[in-house]
This record gives C-alpha cells, structure tokens and sequence, in this order.
C-alpha cells in the first residue's frame, strides 16, 4: 500500500509527496514494481519561462522533465503544471510509471508497448524494460488505433503525404495501409497527432536503431514480422491529464497480463 499526502506550500507550488509503505523490497512483486511510483514528486502549479527553467534546472534535469510531463523542452513552460522529482537519478527507468519486469511477454525478444491514457512507451527486451520515454498520439479527431501491430520499414525522415511541409524525422512505419508510424516531432503535453505516435528526437533515434523491421519476399509477402508493437487503452480527452494526477504518480501505468497472439499479417500493413 502506498500513502499520498498533499502538502500546500503557498500559492505557487502544491507538493504531491508519494511516501511509499514501509514494504521489505523482496516482497515486492516484480512484475508489479513500477520505480517511478514509488518515487516523490510535487507539483508546480504555476510554471516559469523557457529562461527560468534553463536557469533552474541542468539538461540531463530538463530531459527528465521531458518525460515526465510528456512535453519537450520547447513546450515544458507552456504547462499548466509541472510534474518535479525530489530527487534526481542518472537512470531515467528510475522514474518509468512501467514495471520492470513484463512476465507475461517474457517470451518476446522484443516489445514496444504504447499506453494511449498515459501517453507514454516502454521498451521490453525478453520481458525486461530497457527504455521507457513519452509520447503525443491522435488527437480526438485522429486517434491513434489500439491493438497490437509490428513495426514494418524506417525511413531517416519522410515529408508527410498530408501536408508536404511537415517533416518527420527518425519515421518507423507500424501501418502501412494507414501510413501510421512512429517519429520524432513536437511533443507539446497532449495528444496533438494525425494518429501517429510522435517521440522525443532522442527516443525516435533509440527505437529507429532498435526495432526490427519486418523482411519481405520478392513479392512483396511478408516473410518475418517486425518487433511487436502493442497500443492499449485510449486517451481520455475530456479529463485531466493522468501523469499530474497523484493516484496515477503512485499507481504508475498497468500492462496487459494476457498474452494476446502475435499473428502472422496482424495489423502488418503488408501490400
């Protein structure tokens, strides 16, 4: 069990301050263990300019910033709010709201996991995070599909078919007949897409590396599926957003516990 306790501090800051029970480690389930939930945090309520948080704040700071309240630095003094940790951790898994450990897809080299509520993604390497970081998905007139999907081709950057002015570097197709894909664009703390997955420039380039696309026949059949990729849930537009909330700092984000069949031509987008 987890205790909130919130602490008003004046009219600028409201600190949230998640205090975790007094548990032994070990009794801890790993499959529940969500470090980021067991972290402390308050909550800005007013936020200062661009200047005041450069001032304020280091880059490897700002970058957990980032990811935190699902904005980029561009975008982080534009908040109505902002999520802080009290304390700082060069290991950014140290904040994921994701578990550790991914039991049920343990069997998948790999798997990229996509919370549309939550606006966030984690990377599992045989059911063990390697890398979690956040996402803007489909805004409510293109919402982002959920399901499960691969990944299919990357592509160093692309201009979109919709508009030839928006360039979307480190692009990894996951529908093809939809021309769905995850990229690196403005994350500016909400979903905002045209129902691709947009990514910090920095996550876009991990995952371009990372992923496997799938490999095709001479006649374009798909011979091997890519990585995995699973989207749940859907974002609910017209309540707060979940990472400022404190039930949701102290609960993290839940998984799926069944293991859903990976088929062959699901979701792949052949041609």
């Amino acid at each position: 069990m987890e205790l909130l306790r919130l602490v008003p501090v004046g009219p600028v800051v409201l600190s949230v301050i998640v205090l975790p029970a007094h548990v032994p480690a070990q009794a801890v389930a790993e499959t529940e263990y969500r470090p980021g939930a067991r972290a402390e945090y308050r909550i800005e309520r007013r936020v200062e300019t661009a200047r005041d948080l450069g001032a304020r704040f280091t880059a490897p700071q700002r970058a957990i910033l980032e990811k935190l309240n699902r904005a980029d630095a561009a975008h982080l003094h534009r908040q109505d709010s902002l999520v802080v940790p009290s304390a700082w951790y060069d290991d950014e898994l140290q904040y994921s709201p994701f578990p550790l450990v991914y039991a049920a897809d343990a069997h998948l080299p790999k798997l990229l996991v996509v919370d549309l509520p939550g606006q966030a993604f984690a990377a599992y390497e045989d059911g063990q995070l390697v890398r979690w970081g956040p996402v803007s998905s489909g805004r409510r007139a293109h919402p982002t599909p959920s399901g499960w999907f691969h990944l299919n081709w990357r592509s160093r950057g692309r201009h979109s078919t919709v508009n030839p002015e928006w360039y979307m570097e480190w692009y990894f197709n996951f529908d093809n007949a939809r021309g769905l894909a995850l990229h690196a664009y403005v994350l500016p703390g909400y979903p905002a897409s045209r129902a691709c997955i947009r990514l910090l420039a920095r996550d876009a380039i991990w995952i371009h590396e990372w992923g496997d696309e799938w490999v095709l026949g001479r006649k374009g059949q798909i011979l091997a599926q890519g990585t995995p990729l699973l989207i749940v849930g859907q974002y609910a537009f017209d309540a707060p957003p979940p990472w400022r909330s404190p039930e949701q700092l102290a609960h993290g984000i839940d998984v799926p516990q069944g293991r859903p069949p990976v088929t062959p031509g699901a979701h792949s987008g052949a041609p």
